[in-house]
C-alpha cells in the first residue's frame, strides 16, 4: 500500500515573475510503505524541491501530495502533524545542533510531540543505539564530537520522533569512505527495527546501489524513472546521458559487453559481480 503518494504535482518558483522556474512538472509517483528508496538526479533535476513537498515544506502550485491516502493539505491546521510523520533530516544537518548535552539536542523533536519523559528517554537510547552513540557520549556537549559523531547526533534528532517516512538529503555528503559506510550501516539498522519508509538522496549510484529496494530518478524536473533497483540500473546507458554517474563496476561491465562480455544489464554490485565472474569461470573449469 502506497504511503506516500503524488498526483500530478507541480511547482514552480516565483510564478509569475520574470524569474518563473518549474522545479517539479506533473510528477505522478507512489511509493509503498517499509520501502528503502533512493532518490537521484543531477543539480537542478527538481529532486530536493520534491521531497520538500512530502512533509509539506512546500505547497504545491498545483497537484496533490498524499500521507496515507489523504491530501496532507487537505487541512493546514494539520501539516505539523505531518511534519511528525515525515521527518527530514537536511544536508549537514550537524549544522542545526544547538542543545548543550547531545541528550537535550536528540529530545528536542520528543519533546515538541508532547510525548512524556520516560518514552522520550527510551526513543533516545534506542536511537543512540542505532546510530552506534555510546551512552556516555549523551551527557557531553554535540560541540566536543567529531564531525561524523554530530552528524549522527543530528540524524538520530529526527529519528527519535520515529516519523512512518525518514527523509535524509545527502547524509554521506563531505564523508570519508569509512565514515560514508559508517552512516549508510546505521541507518539500515534502523529501518530494520522499525520497517519505516526510507528515502536516501543521494549523488552517489554506489551508495545507493548498496541498499536502495527502489530507485527515483528525476531529469529537468521531471520524473525519470521509478523502479527495482536492478531495473533502473539495467538502464544504466540512459541515466550516463542524462547526466549520472553509474556505479563503476557497472562502467566495467559495460565495457565487457562492448567486447563481447555479456552478463547483462543489472550489474551494479561488487558482491553480484564477483558472483557472475566466478560463475563464469566454473562453467569455463577456470576455478
Amino acid at each position: 500500500m502506497a504511503i506516500l503518494e503524488t498526483q500530478e504535482l507541480t511547482y514552480i518558483y516565483s510564478e509569475g515573475s520574470p524569474f518563473q522556474k518549474t522545479a517539479v512538472d506533473n510528477v505522478n509517483l507512489k511509493i509503498d510503505e517499509g520501502e528503502m528508496v533512493g532518490v537521484m538526479g543531477h543539480t537542478g533535476s527538481g529532486k530536493s524541491t520534491l521531497i520538500q513537498h512530502f512533509n509539506g515544506l512546500l505547497k504545491p502550485t498545483s497537484g496533490r501530495v498524499l500521507l496515507d491516502g489523504e491530501d496532507i493539505w487537505a487541512d493546514k491546521k494539520k501539516i505539523r502533524d505531518v511534519r511528525f510523520k515525515v521527518g527530514l533530516v537536511f544536508q549537514y544537518p550537524e549544522y542545526q545542533i544547538f542543545e548543550e548535552t547531545v541528550y537535550k539536542d536528540i529530545a528536542f523533536g520528543p519533546k515538541n510531540m508532547g510525548l512524556d519523559e520516560a518514552e522520550i528517554k527510551r526513543r533516545i537510547l534506542e536511537t543512540a543505539h542505532d546510530l552506534g552513540l555510546k551512552e556516555e557520549l549523551l551527557e557531553r556537549s554535540p560541540f566536543e564530537l567529531s564531525g561524523g559523531q554530530k552528524r549522527r547526533v543530528a540524524i538520530a534528532g529526527v529519528m527519535a520522533m520515529n516519523p512512518r517516512v525518514l527523509i535524509l538529503d545527502e547524509p554521506t555528503a563531505g564523508l570519508d569512505p569509512a565514515g560514508r559506510d559508517k552512516i549508510l550501516g546505521h541507518i539500515k539498522k534502523y529501518h530494520e527495527r522499525t520497517k519505516n519508509t526510507i528515502l536516501i538522496v543521494s549523488h552517489s549510484m554506489e551508495d545507493i546501489a548498496g541498499f536502495a529496494d527502489r530507485i527515483l530518478v528525476m531529469n529537468k524536473s521531471k520524473l525519470f524513472c521509478y523502479d527495482e533497483t536492478e531495473k533502473v540500473f539495467a538502464r544504466a546507458e540512459e541515466i550516463s546521458k542524462i547526466g549520472l554517474d553509474v556505479p563503476q563496476v557497472t562502467k566495467v561491465f559495460m565495457k565487457l559487453k562492448e567486447q563481447g562480455l555479456d552478463f547483462g544489464k543489472d550489474v551494479y554490485t561488487v558482491e553480484y559481480a564477483k558472483k557472475l565472474l566466478l560463475k563464469k569461470l566454473s562453467e569455463r573449469g577456470g576455478v
